[in-house]
């Protein structure tokens, strides 16, 4: 038996009894609807501080890399297209 199992196995006896309340659940009280809400509403804020925004020049860049990865997709995807309606048009004789 290995060090952790024998440990395991040890501490088993010594358990503590179970007491009444459900595992798992706190007994605590939760705060009601509005207050969760207006606690929501203040996080979202507080992370939209954080937000950076780009500078122009940032914006162009990055606009530009999009607009050149999307016409480069679209490029592999008409070759393919074609490659695989040549070949159908070529295995099913068209």
């Amino acid at each position: 038996m290995s060090d952790i199992a024998a440990t395991a196995a040890s501490g088993a006896d010594d358990a503590e009894p179970r007491s009444g309340a459900p595992k798992g659940r706190k007994t605590e009280a939760r705060p009601g609807l509005f207050a969760r809400l207006v606690t929501f509403v203040r996080q979202v804020v507080a992370e939209l501080k954080k937000v950076v925004r780009p500078t122009r020049s940032e914006l162009i860049s990055y606009t530009t890399t999009v607009l050149v990865f999307v016409a480069v997709v679209m490029a592999f995807v008409l070759v393919v297209d074609l490659g695989v309606g040549k070949f159908t048009f070529w295995a099913f004789g068209g």
